[in-house]
């Protein structure tokens, strides 16, 4: 199946602020010598097993690198599926006028309006409205949800004025980011393979999704085109690319995670017939599915066993938001039940999946206090475990060793990535400054996360190629993204 869109970057609202830890109980903090002796082993062996020495971290990018050039070879040729996005037109910085986005991901939509000004005066004024989409709709009819999309960015167009000013005789054109799973055709159309995250809307699954949303405006009295269909992992490198020209990846670490990079079209043996005027396009690499060597422990073979897709997207599994709060908590459940980590009772909300999110871990990690109160506090408020000073610190290790982990093999991909770019064209990455934009509330707001990431790059490319690549987080770029990738493949020029 292909796809060509994952939703990514899902917000995680405030990330990494402890809760208060007023009215919290009085933890006991007497440390209990069988409990040492006994989650010594587990903790030790999640340890050894978690580990991401250097060796192991080359295998990881030399496999990722490997499975592009499968994936790029013929469909289905390696876990990476290498979608091509028909972006071969990034951009500039010259681009002038007015343009929308829409980005339909979830339960809530959103619009934007930008007013480019040209190399001088960039991007000019910027408005966006958020609108969210009746629970009804979400099990209506394709017409029905386009209807009511169409109407959202009629109500939107019709506020425009002030710095935003459309050309007489110009059509308003408009980027598309769609985040559901669909297999893209050309630049602005693509079939809807099945509606996920809750919707069930009938009569879209096999058709344009960029052909509804065009008869949906026509049927309000808008006059816009769709002009690009696009990831939010697209949208993020263009978004990025506006402004710096070094831009050649772009990675999304949220809830999800997905990658995209700039490639030459003459390195894509799958593709044939395809002219881009650029010579280059971008390509969508899905890269949640990679699986070839990752250090995998019980509790990570357990959790994917019990998930909805079983024996998929491992190495998001492993690195993205989505789970490494819920890794942790199967750790600290076999240490409660085995080595009585929080006393001689396991508290029912322990047993919970996903009850401990991402967010939680992190604000644990944040916690420097001599007795780790806020750890505590977390730790009660959230799963109802009580624990004293011996316990918590035995917390926060897990949750370092499950983030250290997922950095690190987050870098590694990265790596991998860069390396395949490099190999093609010797000195275009490496030997000038490479930028690789970031986008995700797990990249932003876990501090410890990002150093791993960093550490890894560096360790693998060595001192003097590290100073050349340059992580850079790109907040939220995704909306302009799109917004920009339909004024590069605008059917107008670009000369007013």
């Amino acid at each position: 199946m292909s796809v060509t869109v994952t939703s990514t970057s899902l917000a995680f609202g405030s990330f990494c602020l402890p809760p208060s830890v007023k009215g919290a109980p009085r933890f006991r903090m007497a440390v209990r010598s069988n409990v040492v002796s006994v989650n010594a082993p587990i903790l030790t062996k999640l340890q050894q097993e978690c580990a991401t020495p250097l060796p192991v971290l080359r295998q990881v990018a030399d496999d990722m690198a490997a499975d592009m050039r499968a994936g790029l070879f013929v469909d289905g040729g390696g876990d990476l599926k290498m979608i091509l996005s028909y972006v071969d037109n990034l951009p500039t910085g010259t681009e002038r006028g007015l343009f929308y986005a829409l980005d339909l991901g979830g339960t809530n939509f959103r619009v934007l309006r930008v007013q480019l000004g040209g190399k001088e005066e960039l991007v000019q004024a910027t408005e966006f409205d958020q609108v969210s989409i009746p629970q009804e709709l979400m099990f209506g009819t394709s017409e029905q949800l386009f209807d009511f999309i169409a109407s959202g960015l009629a109500k939107f167009a019709e506020k425009e004025g002030g710095k935003f000013h459309l050309p007489n005789g110009r059509q308003r054109e408009i980027g598309f980011t769609f985040s559901f799973p669909v297999k893209q055709t050309s630049i602005d159309s693509g079939i809807l393979i099945k509606w996920t995250k809750g919707f069930a809307v009938s009569g879209t699954a096999g058709k344009d999704v960029v052909a509804c949303l065009n008869e949906a405006m026509e049927r309000q009295g808008l006059d816009m085109r769709v002009s690009a269909l696009v990831n939010d992992t697209i949208g993020t490198l263009a978004g990025a690319r506006y402004w710096d020209d070094d831009v050649m990846v772009a990675v999304i670490l949220g809830t999800g995670t997905n990658a995209c990079y700039v490639e030459r079209v003459d390195a894509i043996p799958k593709l044939q017939g395809h002219k881009s005027s650029s010579g280059r396009t971008i390509i969508n690499t899905e890269w949640g599915a990679f699986s070839k060597g990752l250090p995998l422990t019980v509790f990570d073979k357990d959790m994917d066993a019990a998930s909805i897709n079983p024996g998929e997207q491992i190495y998001e599994k492993t690195i993205s938001g989505m789970y490494l709060g819920e890794i942790v908590r199967r750790v600290l459940l076999k240490m409660a039940e085995a080595g009585g980590l929080f006393g001689k009772s396991v508290p029912e909300k322990l047993t919970m999946p996903f009850v401990l999110r991402t967010p939680d871990i992190c604000s644990m990690q944040q916690d420097k206090s001599e007795d780790l109160q806020a750890v505590g506090s977390i730790l009660y408020d959230v799963t109802g475990v009580e624990s004293d000073l011996h316990a918590r610190k035995i917390v926060v290790q897990v949750c370092d060793t499950i983030v250290k982990r997922g950095g690190r093999l987050a870098g590694a991909g990265i790596v991998g990535i860069l390396q395949k770019m490099e190999e093609d064209s010797k000195g275009v990455i490496f030997g000038k400054r490479t930028v690789v934009a970031m986008d995700g509330g797990l990249y932003e707001n876990y501090p410890q996360y990002r150093t791993y990431l960093q550490e890894a790059v560096n360790e693998l490319l060595g001192t003097e190629i590290s100073k050349n690549i340059v992580i850079e987080h790109t907040k939220d770029g995704s909306g302009i993204g799109a917004a920009l990738l339909a004024s590069a493949n605008s059917k107008y020029d670009h000369d007013y």
